[in-house]
């Protein structure tokens, strides 16, 4: 696979400009080009000279992902199936709001995590996505919105703390005041509980936003969904989202997706507030979106809805979201690895 030319920054291009030949400024134009203009042709950057074209085009590409296929509708929520250069594929959603476009991004070729209710598990594993094939999903969803979508977030295909430094570098590439100049605050990193990844983000320096999968009020529900939890237990996972919030001062939102009759009990929610009231954090409450390979339901409205009220009548902050783009299978752990469907 070539390198993706969205994955570097200007003082890597600058380099890589005068490896071949060309004074560093070259390597500026390119930045422009690829981040700014989002220029996916080599024949679409006229000021470049062919020669260092022609040299860079062997081992480097300025479109490592390109559109397949797209389901949904102008105004809705959007679903592209998102070629690569391997020839896997990854899927990228756009969804709209009143007063923001959100896209949501694959960090992987499929997941490794193993979660019960998640596609992206049931069709196994190949590889984690470079940084510039996942900027290269955002610029993708630029282009067909014409604008800078306002949001970003990780929580497509893939664990992004599985892939966590290509992902980070992702994450200071769209971040990055001469680019796209996405604001930290507006990108959000999810994670099913990789420990070591959340650890490691407390140090970065870097404002983003922090979401955790827990999807259970205590570590042997949990292990029967969530197979992370083997390996990382839910009492350290809350000590360590416990020492990220005190470091960083930023509070951290878990993910709960609600199953009827499995973890959406007032007793379950009573447990759940018990456990993360000790320190300041939300929880967004999700209805089960539909996977073939699971056979579970969404619970009642009036049931989310009073699984919320516990909650917040215990001290802890929450939110009953509703899904988004069930009908194009984009909701909440239905994307997954899928092929380009055969023409005819």
């Amino acid at each position: 696979m070539k390198t993706a030319l969205q994955g570097l920054f200007p003082e890597e291009l600058k380099a890589l400009c005068q490896s071949a030949g060309q004074p560093a400024f070259r390597g500026t134009q390119l930045w422009q080009w690829v981040q700014v203009q989002g220029a996916t042709d080599w024949a679409q950057m006229g000021n470049l000279p062919k020669a260092l074209k022609d040299a860079l085009a062997a081992t480097h590409t300025p479109e490592p992902a390109r559109i397949l296929t797209e389901s949904g509708e102008s105004g809705g929520t959007r679903k592209w199936l998102v070629g690569l250069d391997d020839g896997e594929s990854v899927e990228t959603v756009l969804i709209p709001a009143r007063d923001r476009n959100t896209v949501c991004v694959s960090t992987q070729v499929g997941c490794r995590m193993g979660c019960a209710f998640c596609a992206s598990a049931k069709c196994g594993f190949a590889r984690g996505l470079s940084a510039g094939e996942i900027v290269a999903q955002v610029h993708l969803v630029a282009a067909a919105l014409g604008k800078r979508p306002d949001n970003v977030v990780y929580m497509g295909m893939g664990e992004p703390f599985d892939n966590y430094d290509e992902v980070l570098k992702s994450v200071r590439l769209l971040n990055h005041p001469e680019g796209l100049n996405i604001g930290a605050r507006r990108i959000t990193l999810s994670t099913s509980g990789v420990v070591p990844g959340i650890r490691r983000l407390a140090g970065e320096g870097i404002q983003v936003e922090l979401s955790v999968s827990l999807h259970a009020p205590n570590p042997e529900l949990r292990r029967r969904i969530m197979p992370i939890e083997n390996k990382y237990p839910m009492d350290e996972l809350l000590r360590e989202c416990a020492d990220y919030t005190a470091k960083t001062k930023r509070h951290i939102t878990f993910e709960y997706t609600l199953v009827k009759g499995v973890n959406d009990s007032p007793r379950d929610a009573e447990e759940l507030a018990g456990r993360l009231r000790r320190f300041p954090c939300r929880v967004n409450l999700i209805p089960l979106s539909p996977v073939d390979e699971f056979k579970g339901e969404a619970p009642s409205r009036e049931a989310m809805e009073a699984f919320l009220r516990i909650l917040e009548n215990r001290g802890v902050e929450g939110t009953l979201r509703e899904s988004k783009g069930k009908g194009v299978d984009a909701a909440c752990g239905q994307l997954r690895r899928r092929s380009k469907p055969a023409s005819g």
